[in-house]
């Protein structure tokens, strides 16, 4: 799969065996793992970057993809197809290397990733979960058409701390947005 982005060089496309190297790199900053879940590691490794694109070449369907210029990953975004009762839901998930960040990559990722995961994942609604203190995430979230729509309380624990967790959801038939600079 591959999806251009409106920002010069950079597109949404599946990972590659050859993109460990650059995912090690870049998926290394404390900075990066701070936002994430913990099953993202930290430090993250030759080891981890094995399993996790071994994991993502094999993946039916296809739900995690590389952000990445025309030379390196720079990054990745994806959706977890939830199950039982929250079928037809996803949560989406993303990262980028700092070496990229300021320059609307991931918001213009987000927002050619959700139309793309509605028509080809059989989604009514796809969600966010992001950790409080992480503003930028929350104003990416809002600029693609999320909606707040709760504050989960001490929901998480991330790096020793009890955090909130703001959860964001955009359905299927909300408004459309172009947004993405």
């Amino acid at each position: 799969m591959r999806l251009p982005l409106p920002i010069d060089g950079y597109e949404i496309r599946s990972f590659a065996r050859g993109d460990g190297p650059a995912l090690v790199r870049h998926a290394s900053s404390r900075n990066v793992w701070r936002n994430l879940k913990d099953r993202f590691p930290h430090p993250y490794t030759d080891a981890s970057a094995a399993w996790w694109l071994d994991q993502a070449l094999h993946q039916n369907p296809e739900t995690n993809f590389a952000v990445a210029t025309a030379r390196e990953l720079a990054g990745g975004i994806g959706v977890d197809l939830l199950a039982d009762v929250h079928s037809g839901v996803g949560e989406i998930g993303y990262w980028l290397g700092e070496r990229h960040w300021g320059r609307g990559v991931m918001s213009a990722a987000v927002a050619v990733f959700v139309p793309w995961a509605f028509a080809h994942l059989d989604l009514r609604r796809i969600q966010a979960g992001v950790f409080e203190g992480n503003e930028a995430s929350a104003r990416l979230l809002v600029k693609a058409g999320f909606t707040l729509e709760g504050r989960m309380r001490a929901a998480v624990v991330k790096d020793g701390r009890v955090l909130d967790q703001l959860l964001y959801a955009r359905l299927r038939d909300d408004e459309p947005t172009t947004a993405f600079a």
